[in-house]
């Protein structure tokens, strides 16, 4: 199984996969977790991309398990957090014991400690005591019954390499990865979207901005930034020259606490 989002990086794993079983389809199936907080082009283009491929999706919706209890909203309104049950419960139904992401290194410090092929326990969980060496490219994806490993391909890629290998290819993206007018507001250092799951406060001055994402999640916790950068072109060299990681610069999500990511992968997180 392969998590795709819609996001730049599933987007590029997918790719991979269509270039690797060409001229066939792609023998498995696609997982999106929906927090129903996503942006609505996203899940037009997820959807898109599905169709056009031919490839089977399959969708673990957080707002089914919100509403017959199994999961309950956070009191900060984001969701990201609550998407460890459904994917884990995901993988559980469908017995799958590899499922491919589009994790890299460089995006946090708990992505860092994470090796290419990254094993889970019966419970889905990650120990970062308990990985694997890969030495000269040799991966080690034995498992017993009950785990399963998590697969990161791009995971020694930048961002800055992906945006390079997407303008080489020519793969189409979600608009918003693209400069766009908006209407935002500032919070915590970044432009936050107007939006049904990103209302502003009282204090906070809504404008009309050019932006674009340098990461696609939720509505409620992902920030644009100001751009100018409307093709592939002017993005690789827009990247080229930032000193800040893409979920360090527009994810709230990641600063709820100083081991956010870390504590979630524990979980079972992506």
């Amino acid at each position: 199984m392969l998590l795709f989002s819609g996001g730049k990086d599933s987007v590029v794993v997918l790719h991979l996969a269509t270039k690797a079983f060409a001229p066939g389809k792609v023998p498995f199936p696609v997982l999106h977790v929906d927090t129903g907080h996503n942006f609505p082009e996203v899940i037009a283009f997820r959807d898109e991309t599905v169709e056009r491929l031919g490839i089977r999706l399959e969708v673990a919706s957080v707002q089914d398990y919100i509403d017959d209890g199994r999961l309950q909203e956070r009191a900060d309104g984001t969701r990201n957090p609550l998407q460890t049950l459904p994917l884990l419960d995901a993988i559980a139904a469908g017995r799958h014991d590899a499922v491919f992401g589009g994790a890299r290194r460089d995006e946090d410090k708990a992505r860092a400690k994470e090796r290419i092929i990254s094993l889970r326990d019966e419970f889905g969980q990650w120990d970062p005591r308990n990985q694997r060496p890969e030495l000269w490219s040799l991966y080690n994806g034995r498992h017993t019954p009950g785990q399963h490993v998590r697969a990161f391909p791009i995971s020694n890629w930048t961002e800055l390499d992906v945006w390079r290998y997407i303008e080489r290819e020519g793969i189409a993206l979600p608009p918003l990865y693209f400069a766009h007018e908006r209407d935002v507001y500032a919070r915590d250092g970044m432009w936050r979207p107007v939006g049904p799951f990103s209302p502003p406060r009282e204090n906070e001055t809504v404008e009309r901005r050019t932006v674009r994402y340098r990461t696609v999640g939720d509505m409620s916790c992902t920030g644009a930034v100001e751009s100018d950068a409307a093709d592939l072109a002017a993005i690789v060299a827009e990247v080229g020259i930032s000193t800040i990681t893409e979920r360090g610069a527009t994810r709230a999500d990641d600063r709820l606490s100083e081991a956010a990511m870390e504590d979630r992968k524990k979980d079972g997180y992506f």
